[in-house]
């Protein structure tokens, strides 16, 4: 039986290769192949006959299909892929200064519940494997190549899609590892963030086991615990005086950094009394807020505060000289802004 190339990581592969008595330099080469040159057949070029025959009988390269694609007048790209086991998921393709930001999913839904977002509403079906997810990042890739041949190369990475992502903590640490190698996508460590919206056992692992170096964005929403209970349930659980210090303890680097990011809600925690709050807690951290309007979506009751409202938090939270970003709303109208991802159930055959 065939597995997918896309599961393993450099290290997997020179084990694997070492087990089967496979010549090493074969696991760069083919990593070089498909990565570095996008290949989604066999690499046959400088690998010895003898892995040729092992990988063609037993790897697949096979990338989840891409079942619809939706594009926004701002070139916002959601892409919806279906699994093998006929469930969907998104991706979304991000235009931004000259370069593409690549937003991709780590579940087949979300058990988090968040009250601000689509994808909690339909909760969670299935946790995503590695090969899913670069399969995203591939196909995302491809696409472009294809429709967009001059201007394709994506370089930044985020997992802000469907699922918590510290929930699925093994095959997100694994695809990590893939994005920065050097021997295949080589992304920077600074390129590639992981969202969480304070999800503590995935945290302690984070600083137990060691996720590769890369950001960590905060979902914060609230410094206040009653909002930000109804905002995010497992804070009940997992209150911000034990995931600020974990998130804390985070390495840094240069470039890397903590973002906390902070959803506004009209007349729920958009005040001065909001900012200022969020202003102590965060005041003298290494890192900075990035600001989002709610994007609107079925069902919900949220709406986007006044353009005066959100001018006015940022101006406060720059007072605590905390850099501050309001982001840039893109691909709402097709529902592939923050907070809007939502694929429902099993596709039925």
């Amino acid at each position: 039986m065939r597995t997918s190339f896309y599961q393993y990581s450099l290290q997997d592969l020179f084990d694997l290769f070492q087990a089967h008595d496979l010549h090493p330099a074969g696991v760069s080469r083919l990593y070089n192949w498909h990565y570095k040159k996008k290949k989604i057949t066999p690499c046959v070029d400088e690998v010895a006959k003898k892995t040729i025959d092992f990988v063609k009988k037993n790897f697949d390269f096979s990338l989840p299909q891409i079942i619809k694609t939706q594009v926004s007048d701002d070139k916002t790209v959601k892409l919806l892929f279906e699994l093998e086991d006929k469930f969907t998921v998104e991706s979304v393709i991000i235009p931004f200064q000259g370069k593409y930001t690549v937003c991709l999913s780590s579940q087949v839904g979300c058990a988090m519940n968040c009250s601000f977002c689509h994808t909690g509403l339909q909760g969670l079906k299935r946790q995503l494997k590695t090969e899913e997810i670069i399969g995203q990042f591939m196909s995302a890739g491809l696409w472009l190549l294809e429709h967009r041949p001059d201007d394709y190369q994506i370089q930044n990475v985020v997992f802000m899609g469907q699922g918590e992502p510290l929930h699925n903590f093994e095959a997100v640490k694994k695809s990590c590892e893939i994005f920065l190698s050097q021997h295949g996508l080589s992304l920077a460590d600074h390129k590639i963030t992981i969202s969480t919206a304070g999800y503590l056992p995935g945290l302690k692992r984070w600083v137990t086991e060691g996720m590769p170096d890369v950001n960590i964005a905060l979902s914060l929403h609230s410094p206040f615990k009653e909002k930000r209970d109804k905002l995010i349930p497992i804070n009940k659980n997992f209150d911000l005086s034990e995931v600020l210090p974990l998130v804390d303890s985070i390495p840094t680097g240069r470039k890397r950094f903590v973002t906390y990011e902070y959803l506004l809600i009209k007349d729920f925690n958009d005040s001065l009394e909001d900012a200022h709050a969020t202003g102590k807690l965060l005041a003298g951290k290494k890192a900075f807020i990035n600001l989002i309007p709610f994007n609107p979506f079925p069902l919900s009751s949220f709406e986007r505060p006044e353009k005066e409202k959100i001018e006015a938090f940022r101006t406060t939270l720059e007072s605590y000289q905390i850099p501050t970003l309001v982001r840039v709303t893109k691909g709402d109208e097709i529902l592939a802004a923050c907070g809007q991802l939502n694929t429902g159930l099993k596709k039925q055959s």
